[in-house]
């Protein structure tokens, strides 16, 4: 073994003494030689932005912001979140209820009525 190895494992064998007998248990049990307690941490989940750049969040905000009153309720604000989490996320589901919506929008103009 090299230096670097004998002092990790010096380091990885006082990290183990050090843990209750259950988690030291729970190791054994997994493979002592398999377990690294230098692991790096995983990354977090990639935050999802859309084609502008921008997270769900910003845009749930932004929207509310500029094309409400400050007074909407509850369930107003669970539909512009979910139908953007939904087409951020390519959900077939979404982007039918979306192309729907803009259909609709386009029917109701052309003839003259409001929604």
């Amino acid at each position: 073994m090299s230096e670097l190895d004998e002092n990790e494992e010096f380091r990885k064998k006082a990290i183990f003494e050090s843990m209750s007998k259950k988690r030291q248990n729970h190791i054994i049990k997994k493979g002592y030689k398999k377990w690294d307690p230098f692991e790096l941490p995983k990354d977090p989940i990639d935050i999802r932005k859309d084609k502008t750049k921008r997270t769900t969040q910003t845009l749930v905000r932004e929207f509310l912001q500029n094309n409400c009153s400050d007074q909407y309720s509850n369930e107003y604000g669970r539909g512009v979140l979910d139908i953007c989490l939904g087409i951020i996320n390519n959900n077939e589901r979404y982007i039918g209820m979306y192309d729907f919506a803009v259909w609709y929008n386009k029917l109701l103009d052309n003839e003259g009525h409001e929604l």
